[in-house]
């Protein structure tokens, strides 16, 4: 760290001790769990203050995320809001063109981690990145990479990405240089530190569900602990998926069970409920909460959304030419244990109870009484004042279940 102590501007002392500062402050900022955007903010305004020109300033760190490849983090100068903004994956269009095209990929290929360029004018006719960085008044312009261990990567995340600019009529001192490969490295670690923890509530999200996800994330792992609680069960199927998966190629079986899965779950999650397991065309969701009536009136508020949203999916994929089909829905409300089930290798956070298999049961009873949905009476009951909705299908003897039971669906204007 003796670089740290170079003469900035005219003050050794002073700078010196203003970088010491600075470093203390991103170790501070990554220990306290400040955001990305807060930390890169923080450090920026903190790196002007200690004599070091910045003008502009973008970082980048890949991640693991279903949607998008990675997020970039803006800094400029007298700029109230920085917001991050997401990337895509690269794949071989615009993006990965674009890609091509910037100093980053030519240092990734050389091996380089900085690259020092004057901003130009015959750079700016060819390179959209020095037009943009030329029109701001930048004078030069510098990226850093800093590049993590491959062993234990995380999805793409092996390096942070960054770029100093500066619109000082001569650019960038040596000594500014070396105050930035100095600090950088502690930045990169400390945003590292931050996006570890943002995966990890993205993946217990993706694959657990959101408030799954959340218990776990807060520490309920313990094998064996679960809750009571009482919810109203959601248990959907798609109607002849075993028959369509058996007559389409397989290239168009997972993007068949990625459009209903996305109408089916973006409708359960606009209505408070939380998705627990997709079992390959199955979906199991709970809408839980100590008021009986207002989770079953979310629950069935998801199924007329989801019915809805898949009515338009059809009408798409049969414009397209693209095999179509509907959801069957079985709706009930019981008593359930939540939490950890399995052995010590491998657990999964989920409910479990007799109402469960009911639910499930009700489900497929849709194909027998020819409906696209049905709900249990106890869930009906439930309902309160919200049970005109509905009509009566008769009573059934559900399989694995007891006592036979009344099924009720929606009255054929609701659907």
């Amino acid at each position: 760290m003796r670089a740290l102590a170079t003469d900035i501007d005219r003050n050794p002392a002073t700078n010196a001790v203003k970088v010491n500062e600075l470093s203390a402050w991103i170790i501070q900022a990554g220990l306290a769990g400040q955001s990305e955007q807060e930390i890169v903010s923080g450090f920026c305004e903190r790196a002007c203050a200690a004599g070091i020109p910045l003008g502009r300033v973008a970082v980048f760190i890949d991640t693991l995320h279903p949607s998008y490849e990675g997020r970039m983090f803006p800094w400029r100068p007298g700029t109230v809001e920085n917001t991050p903004i997401k990337y895509e994956h690269l794949g071989e269009g615009e993006t990965f063109k674009d890609w091509r095209a910037s100093p980053f990929y030519r240092m990734v290929t050389t091996g380089n981690s900085v690259l020092r360029q004057r901003v130009t004018s015959e750079l700016a006719e060819h390179y959209p990145l020095f037009a943009e960085l030329r029109s701001e008044g930048m004078t030069e312009f510098v990226a850093m990479i800093s590049r993590f261990s491959s062993h234990r990567a995380v999805g793409r995340m092996d390096c942070v990405y960054s770029s100093w600019s500066t619109s000082k009529l001569e650019g960038f001192s040596a000594n500014h240089i070396a105050l930035l490969e100095g600090l950088v490295p502690l930045l990169a670690l400390a945003l590292k530190s931050t996006s570890l923890a943002e995966i990890a509530h993205t993946l217990v999200g993706t694959y657990l569900g959101r408030d799954a996800g959340q218990r776990v994330m807060e520490g309920s792992i313990s094998r064996g602990v679960a809750d009571r609680i009482e919810a109203a069960l959601w248990f959907s199927d798609l109607r002849d998926y075993t028959r369509l998966a058996d007559t389409i190629t397989p290239g168009e079986v997972i993007p068949l069970l990625n459009d209903y899965a996305e109408a089916i779950i973006s409708s359960i999650y606009a209505e408070g409920g939380d998705v627990l397991k997709l079992i390959g065309d199955g979906t199991l969701a709970i809408f839980a909460g100590k008021d009986r009536e207002a989770s079953c009136r979310s629950a069935l508020a998801a199924a007329v959304r989801a019915r809805q949203k898949v009515n338009e999916l059809n009408a798409s994929r049969s414009s397209a030419r693209l095999p179509s089909t509907q959801m069957y829905l079985g709706l009930h409300h019981g008593e359930v244990f939540f939490g950890n089930i399995g052995s010590r290798e491998r657990l999964d956070f989920t409910v479990v109870g007799p109402a469960v298999n009911e639910a499930s049961r009700i489900a497929a009873m849709c194909r027998s009484v020819d409906q696209p949905m049905l709900v249990s009476s106890t869930f009906s009951e439930a309902l309160g004042s919200g049970r005109r909705r509905l009509v009566s299908v008769g009573r059934y003897a559900l399989r694995g279940v007891g006592r036979a039971q009344e099924l009720f669906t929606l009255e054929p204007e609701e659907q």
